[in-house]
């Protein structure tokens, strides 16, 4: 009757401990991931039987008792599914999910120690009554029955696992050469062989070969997925406005995107091995070696960043210099250049600064920017340099014109006089539209040297804007009334423009067609002669 107890509950706990062994492998994944883990499972398991049934025979061939030995197998059984269940749980461990391997460790010790004081001990040991060894075994099987109920039993294997470790492949196989082996050996012994021999040994060998099918059909799975991803990604990348780029470390190009015929004109096949730093503009070449180098540097220090962002000019295929903002990150091959066309973004943006500093009908630089030219001279004067001099003009007659020619014949009569402002200075000076019929020069440098110099740039003015001006076959005539402020120390650009204000308004007092000036000094009454 014990007897009976003892095989009952040793075939419900094996019984526990497979079911959770194969939960565990077929908890989650693909089909052919749990039949993989199965046939893994089942190589290590009929090898290790196949092993001891070999064994047995041995033993049975050398007249010894054969009970014993069923009983020693059954132990190698029990050892078998422990060391199955720590393989399925070693190598898919997540933290907080250890509980099972650790309850699964602590069975195999119990069972060991079974087996040691067996061997040890001559007679069953009893502590307080009761066998040490039967203890044991009975504690051990009683483990290896609830350890794949535990934490990370069942769930050991992770939803998103698709590959193996090395490791975890390799071991199905050791188990096999072994069985291979001790085959072999009972062969050259002389030994004989039975039908439970040959189905073990069988089994092994048709689950060898079909883990094999099942490997290479995970194989070409994977070989498609991977093609399937790769042509989406393609297709991403193809159809991109962008223009994608991959550098390698030497700066040669190793792949360009197709957009790169579209945004610069360049067949991407006739770009591949060319240096990318020939494409860019040489201004713009310390800018972008400084962002390559700083990725280099973190790829050498086997740090990830953001990547960079760097903005340059990128000669297309026509000669003509295309804007380009790049992003530049980390690749296997070097460096990925994520390359947009801003070309015409930056020239609208230019456009919009023009059109807020400059007149829209001359063109000249309109009163903000004179403005801030002034600022900027006489922030920028020296002891010892000149000082800058600001002109006023107005045009005297332009109302007449303008009435009874039209605004157009106006218009026409203001863009001549501009032309002419702008003849009769140097490069260097500034001459703005204020408004209306109203202009202004700033003289800087040698023409403010003195007021000598200044008054015969002004009656150069005077003389070029006097002429006669012709418009669609008919002349107008108008004359100017300038006035002159020079810059003195401490000045502000308020009250510069205000002198020169008040300077051209002294010569429309005096009779139009007049030059006035206000200096910062002094001047001889022989400079005002010709007023």
């Amino acid at each position: 009757m014990p007897g009976l107890l003892a095989l009952a509950g040793i075939t419900l706990c094996l019984g526990l401990g497979v079911a959770g062994l194969v939960l565990a492998a077929t908890e989650s994944g693909t089909p052919l991931i749990w039949l993989r883990r199965l046939l893994d499972g089942w190589l290590i398991a009929g090898s290790l039987l196949t092993l001891g049934w070999v064994l047995l025979l041995h033993r049975a061939d050398q007249g010894s008792e054969v009970w014993p030995s069923l009983l020693g197998l059954a132990r190698v059984v029990t050892d078998v599914l422990v060391l199955g269940l720590l393989v399925a749980l070693r190598f898919c461990l997540n933290r907080g999910e250890r509980t099972a391997a650790t309850v699964a460790a602590v069975a195999l010790t119990v069972l060991a120690l079974s087996d040691m004081l067996r061997m040890l001990l001559p007679a069953p040991g009893t502590w307080c009554g009761v066998p040490l060894a039967a203890a044991c075994s009975v504690t051990g099987l009683f483990l290896v029955a609830a350890a794949p109920w535990l934490p990370g039993g069942v769930s050991a294997v992770g939803v998103d696992r698709s590959e193996m470790p090395v490791v975890a492949v390799v071991a199905a196989f050791v188990p096999v050469v072994v069985c291979e082996l001790a085959l072999v050996a009972h062969a050259l012994a002389g030994g004989h062989t039975d039908v439970v021999m040959v189905v073990l040994a069988g089994s092994v060998f048709l689950g060898l070969g079909a883990r094999q099918g099942v490997a290479h059909a995970g194989h070409l799975r994977l070989t498609r997925e991977a093609a399937a991803r790769d042509a989406r990604y393609r297709t991403l990348v193809d159809g991109s406005s962008d223009v994608i780029t991959v550098a390698g470390p030497d700066g040669r190009l190793r792949y360009v995107s197709p957009a790169v015929r579209k945004v610069f004109g360049y067949r991407p096949e006739a770009l591949v091995g060319a240096r990318l730093l020939l494409y860019c503009h040489p201004d713009d070449l310390a800018t972008l070696m400084h962002a390559v180098e700083a990725l280099r540097r973190e790829a050498a220090s086997g740090t990830s960043g953001p990547g960079a962002c760097v903005s340059c000019r990128v000669r297309a295929a026509d000669g003509r210099w295309r804007h380009v903002e790049s992003t530049i990150s980390h690749h296997p091959e070097g460096l990925i250049f994520s390359s947009r066309d801003v070309t015409e973004r930056v020239e609208l943006q230019a456009q919009l600064e023009h059109l807020a500093f400059h007149d829209t009908l001359t063109g000249l630089s309109n009163r903000a920017l004179f403005v801030e030219r002034v600022a900027q001279a006489l922030r920028n004067r020296t002891v010892g340099t000149a000082p800058p001099a600001v002109l006023f003009v107005d045009l005297d007659g332009f109302k007449a014109v303008n009435d009874s020619a039209g605004h157009a014949t106006g218009d026409a009569l203001l863009r001549q006089a501009a032309r002419r402002l702008q003849n009769s200075v140097r490069a260097g000076d500034t001459v703005a539209r204020l408004g209306g019929d109203e202009f202004a020069a700033l003289l800087e440098g040698e023409a403010g040297t003195c007021p000598s110099t200044v008054r015969e740039v002004a009656e150069r003015l005077l003389s070029t804007l006097s002429q006669r001006y012709r418009i669609n076959n008919t002349d107008a005539v108008v004359s100017a009334s300038i006035g002159v402020a020079l810059a003195a120390p401490g000045i502000t650009p308020d009250e510069l423009l205000h002198n020169a204000d008040l300077a051209m308004y002294e010569a429309k007092a005096a009779g139009k067609g007049r030059i006035r000036m206000l200096p910062a000094a002094p001047i001889d009454d022989s400079a005002h002669a010709n007023d």
